[in-house]
C-alpha cells in the first residue's frame, strides 16, 4: 500500500509547479500590454518628432545650402526679440512664484475652504482670451492713477503682468500637488517651534520642498511666454511672437528656421534651469528652521 504523501512534499510540488508555469508564461514573449505601450510611446514620438523634422526639410530647401539659418543668425532683431521674451518669461517666473507658492501654502495650511474659488480663479485665463485680456489692459491702464500703457516701461510691465496671469493654471496646479507631497501642517508646526517666522519657514522650508513642483510650473510659463502672440502684439512689445509673424510675412524659409532655433534654444534654457534648481539644490544641503544652521 503506497504510504500519502507528505505535506513537505505538498509544497515542494507546488512551489516546483507555480515556476514551471512561470518560466513557461516568461518564455511565451512579452505581454499585450507591453507591446501596446510600446507602440503609444512610438506613436508619441512620431506625433512629436515628425512636424519637426518636416520642418527642418523644409528650412533647408533655400538655396544655398543652408541659407535661411545663416540669415536668420545675421539678423540681430531676431537675438533682441528671443533675449527680450527670455527675459520677460524670467521675470514672469519669478513674479508669478512669489504670488501662488504663499497662497498655495496659506490655503492648504489655513483655508482650505477657499480652495474651490482659488482653483476657479486660477483657470480664468483659459476663459478669457488674451486679446480681450490686451484690451482690458490698455483700457484700464492708458489714463487715471497709473498710465503705464502709455510707455515703453510700463508696457513691459503690463506685459509681465498679463503673462504672470496667463501661468497660474500651470504654475497654481504644479505647486499644489507639490504640496500634497510634503506634510505642510508638521513642517509649520516644526518651524514655530523652532522661533521661525511664516516668512522663514516659507523661504526656508517650503520653497525648498517645492523646487522640483516650481521648476515645473517654470518650464511651462517659459514656453507660454516665449510662443506668446497676441499681447506682445497689441501692448506694442518687441517679442519673440510678433517678430516671427512679421518674418512669415516677408521670407519664405527663414520662418521655417528661426522656428527650430527657437525651440532648441528653449529646450536649453529649461535644461539650464534644471541644472540651476539641482546646483542649488546641492549648495544648500541643510535646511534652516530656526535662527542657527
Amino acid at each position: 500500500m503506497t504510504a500519502p504523501p507528505r505535506v513537505g512534499d505538498r509544497g515542494i510540488q507546488t512551489a516546483i509547479s507555480s515556476a514551471t508555469a512561470t518560466a513557461s508564461t516568461t518564455r511565451r514573449g512579452p505581454s499585450g500590454s507591453r507591446i501596446a505601450s510600446w507602440l503609444i510611446f512610438i506613436l508619441a514620438m512620431l506625433y512629436f518628432f515628425l512636424p519637426l523634422v518636416a520642418t527642418l526639410e523644409f528650412s533647408l530647401r533655400a538655396k544655398p545650402f543652408g541659407a535661411a539659418y545663416t540669415n536668420t543668425l545675421k539678423d540681430p532683431q531676431f537675438f533682441a526679440s528671443l533675449g527680450y521674451s527670455f527675459v520677460v518669461g524670467l521675470i514672469t517666473i519669478i513674479t508669478s512664484t512669489l504670488i501662488i507658492v504663499p497662497t498655495a501654502y496659506w490655503v492648504r495650511l489655513r483655508l482650505p475652504r477657499l480652495r474651490p474659488i482659488v482653483e476657479f480663479v486660477t483657470l480664468m485665463p483659459f476663459v478669457i482670451p488674451p486679446v480681450i485680456l490686451a484690451f482690458g489692459l490698455i483700457r484700464s491702464f492708458s489714463k487715471g492713477f497709473l498710465p503705464l500703457a502709455g510707455s515703453q516701461r510700463g508696457s513691459d510691465v503690463l506685459l509681465v503682468a498679463a503673462y504672470t496671469i496667463l501661468s497660474f493654471p500651470y504654475m497654481y496646479r504644479a505647486v499644489d500637488t507639490g504640496l500634497r507631497t510634503i506634510d505642510v501642517r508638521s513642517l509649520t508646526e516644526a518651524g514655530h517651534s523652532l522661533g521661525a517666522g511664516t516668512l522663514r519657514i516659507l523661504w526656508s522650508v517650503i520653497f525648498p520642498n517645492l523646487r522640483v513642483a516650481i521648476l515645473s510650473g517654470a518650464f511651462l510659463t517659459l514656453a507660454i511666454v516665449i510662443g506668446e502672440f497676441t499681447l506682445a502684439l497689441y501692448l506694442a512689445r518687441p517679442a519673440f511672437g510678433p517678430y516671427l509673424q512679421h518674418l512669415g510675412q516677408n521670407a519664405s524659409y527663414e520662418p521655417a528656421a528661426v522656428s527650430l532655433i527657437s525651440f532648441g534654444l528653449t529646450w536649453i534654457a529649461m535644461a539650464f534651469i534644471a541644472l540651476l534648481g539641482r546646483t542649488s539644490r546641492g549648495a544648500g544641503g541643510r535646511v534652516e528652521v530656526g535662527g542657527a544652521r
